[in-house]
């Protein structure tokens, strides 16, 4: 369980807010819109209505006791940078901020966000990835060009093992898991025979798989 800070609260701060009452952290919320923090009361531990601009009331908040604090405000850059650089400035241990395109990461990283995160653009990428691929159902990237995939098993592969098919040798790919329904099988050994009714979670570098699998 970690403690959290979350500013801003419209649509993709309700959002996180719900996604983190699910796992069951503890969670400060701030607004400067009644409304928004009162949507909000049942999934969170705490809230305050404020200006996060406002240095005074960051340091009401305590900002450098919380595990991280997220800057999800996307409806005004000005008040997004100005509360980065306080959470900042007052001890925050994590700062992740929400950027609408490469300037603005720019910028907030500049001015004290440890990481930024793109809803916007990375739910579009995911978007045209998932819905332009008869075989991609969802995919994570790990950085340094990997990803997982989750994928169908391709039909030339039904009734194989993972030793038959050999994926690391020829095509420099790794089968992670199986996936059936929401059953999902980890114990993946050599002898594991794949079928047509279930899915595989496959990690390798992007462009492995983008070749192999014609997204």
């Amino acid at each position: 369980m970690k403690s959290v800070l979350l500013i801003g609260l419209g649509r993709f701060g309700k959002h996180i807010a719900k996604n983190l009452n699910e796992l069951n952290h503890q969670v400060m919320a701030a607004d400067w819109k009644e409304e928004r923090v009162n949507e909000v009361l049942p999934f969170v531990t705490n809230a305050q209505i404020g200006d996060s601009t406002n240095e005074a009331f960051l340091k009401s908040l305590g900002v450098d006791n919380y595990d991280v604090c997220i800057v999800a405000i996307g409806d005004d850059f000005q008040s997004s940078l100005e509360t980065t650089s306080l959470l900042k400035e007052l001890g925050a241990k994590m700062v992740v901020s929400r950027a609408a395109s490469d300037v603005h990461a720019k910028f907030l990283l500049r001015n004290g966000a440890n990481e930024i995160v793109y809803p916007v653009k990375q739910l579009a990428k995911w978007t045209a990835m998932r819905y332009t691929s008869d075989h991609i159902f969802d995919y994570i990237e790990l950085g340094n060009d990997y990803a997982v995939f989750e994928v169908s098993v391709p039909k030339g592969w039904w009734g194989k093992t993972v030793e038959e098919l050999d994926v690391r040798k020829k095509h420099n790919m790794n089968i992670m898991a199986l996936k059936k329904g929401k059953e999902l099988n980890l114990n993946i050994t050599p002898d594991t025979v794949v079928t047509g009714d279930e899915n595989m979670l496959i990690l390798g570098h992007y462009k492995d798989i983008q070749k192999f699998f014609h997204i």
